[in-house]
């Protein structure tokens, strides 16, 4: 690791060690080299520990964490704050960057934008396509600093973020009592400094996980998103309290929760002519043979 790398790319890691190796390839091959990638082992139980201690002893730009099991947002904070680069990237483990996206976001990164995303293609746990998300860079901004909870529009994907560390940290960073929707918490707080860039190309493929905080905490964000709104509006500090309370009281996930995520990836399977959709409109099922919409996609 260079000591004046122009890139710090912060992952968190738990329990990743299935598809930990096609990350760290897609991260190794980036034409943009001059990076250090700071990769918290979140208390991971399988073989991740051994995945990065065995990249980092090849590759000094790599630099493992271990801490204890404490969740992605404080996995972050603690990454980030380790940074030394004048620039952060966001990656998550199991997905994988396209070779270019750390040099076409870090040129895109002119003195008013404070944040840089690219178009994502989403992917099915066999790598199956499922949908591309982009967006206009204005019109978020625009979302994060006006729509209420029902309409306001983020990044296509966390993992897909780069942003400036002066600007990271004049806005708060991360904060602990969020933890879930910490990613839309700091885009609000970082849209108020500057502009917002979504690239047009898709530069990052996230793998859409049945068991993702995504796919089975949707009521929790939902409620966190909403106190980050109330704050953003004017709200007393206070409310940081009211997002420790809800962080703290979400509830545990249910069979119907990944049902309904299973049913999800096989109708986007099925819009696109998939017939994989198939194998997983019965494993919703088999969480939940209540399903009726499961039952009704393999009806037709």
């Amino acid at each position: 690791m260079t000591a004046m790398a122009r890139l710090s790319v912060v992952m968190s890691v738990f329990n990743g060690a299935a598809q930990l190796d096609a990350t760290l390839d897609g991260i190794e091959a980036q034409t943009m080299r001059d990076y250090e990638l700071i990769a918290i082992d979140d208390g991971s139980t399988d073989a991740t520990g051994e995945i990065l201690r065995a990249r980092a002893a090849r590759d000094t730009r790599v630099r493992v964490i271990t801490i204890a099991n404490d969740g992605l947002t404080r996995a972050l904070i603690r990454g980030c704050a380790e940074a030394s680069a004048p620039v952060i990237a966001r990656h998550d483990c199991g997905d994988v960057s396209q070779p270019e996206r750390f040099a076409k976001q870090l040129a895109a990164l002119d003195d008013d934008v404070v944040l840089v995303s690219c178009a994502v293609r989403y992917v099915g746990p066999g790598g199956e396509r499922m949908y591309d998300v982009s967006g206009d860079g204005d019109a978020i901004r625009h979302s994060l600093l006006h729509d209420d909870v029902d309409s306001i529009v983020g990044l296509p994907h966390h993992g897909t973020a780069m942003f400036r560390r002066d600007a990271y940290e004049a806005a708060g960073g991360y904060r602990a009592e969020f933890r879930f929707a910490q990613d839309v918490d700091l885009w609000i707080r970082l849209a108020s400094r500057g502009r917002i860039v979504v690239l047009p190309d898709v530069l990052y493929e996230a793998r859409f996980e049945t068991n993702a905080i995504s796919a089975q905490r949707r009521d929790t964000q939902f409620a966190l998103a909403a106190i980050s709104i109330r704050l953003r509006d004017g709200g007393d500090q206070s409310l940081l309290d009211d997002a420790l309370a809800v962080s703290a009281g979400s509830r545990p996930r249910k069979p119907r929760d990944e049902a309904g995520a299973f049913y999800f990836l096989a109708s986007c399977l099925r819009r696109n002519g998939d017939r994989r959709y198939r194998q997983y409109a019965r494993a919703a099922l088999r969480r939940n043979p209540l399903h009726l919409r499961s039952w009704l996609l393999l009806m037709r």
